[in-house]
């Protein structure tokens, strides 16, 4: 099992856990707020990003390093107990699976649908809506959208729905070229 696999799955149990806390405490939109900022700080800051995924630093020092972010970010009572959980127990790097998770359970919670969509270059506005328009046609729900720039994808679009992954990009079809012409 890759470390990617092993991460959604605890990812997934955190958030799951997160979310009953967050609904217990009526602190959903709170919680999902927090976690959105954590990640939106997360991608920003590559030095953030090698705490958490590092091997090198401790669970301690990834809880001390996370909970000052998060204290500076003035996150919730109930996001910030969870970060010391999450630190302790040594699964800071699941933070992204977390999130994306935690955003799909709440979504669902209001009747929409948590679709991320990657692309190689920021989508315009314009882009957005007729991605939105799309899937709300596609899914029957209306989607909330997360964008991803991913230059490494070429071109095209990849939108991933809960499991589901809908891969345009360029890469993928090149790819899909490459393994036909290496069969023929």
């Amino acid at each position: 099992m890759s470390d990617d696999s092993r991460n959604a799955d605890v990812g997934a149990r955190y958030a799951v856990a997160l979310f009953e806390l967050a609904d217990e405490a009526g602190a959903i939109p709170a919680v999902e707020a927090d976690l959105n900022g954590l990640e939106a700080l997360r991608v920003e800051s590559a030095d953030l990003n090698r705490v958490l995924t590092s091997p090198t630093f401790t669970s301690d020092q990834k809880a001390a390093g996370l909970t000052a972010v998060a204290t500076a970010a003035g996150v919730s009572e109930v996001t910030l107990k969870f970060i010391g959980v999450l630190c302790r127990n040594n699964r800071a790097s699941a933070l992204p699976m977390v999130v994306a998770e935690f955003r799909r359970l709440a979504a669902e919670r209001r009747g929409a649908v948590a679709a991320e969509v990657t692309t190689a270059m920021a989508l315009t506005a314009a882009q957005k809506k007729g991605v939105a328009a799309s899937l709300r046609t596609a899914l029957g729900k209306d989607p909330e959208i997360t964008t991803v720039v991913d230059p490494k994808i070429l071109g095209g679009i990849k939108v991933r729905v809960g499991s589901r992954l809908f891969d345009a990009s360029l890469k993928s079809q090149l790819d899909s070229l490459k393994f036909a012409l290496k069969r023929a």
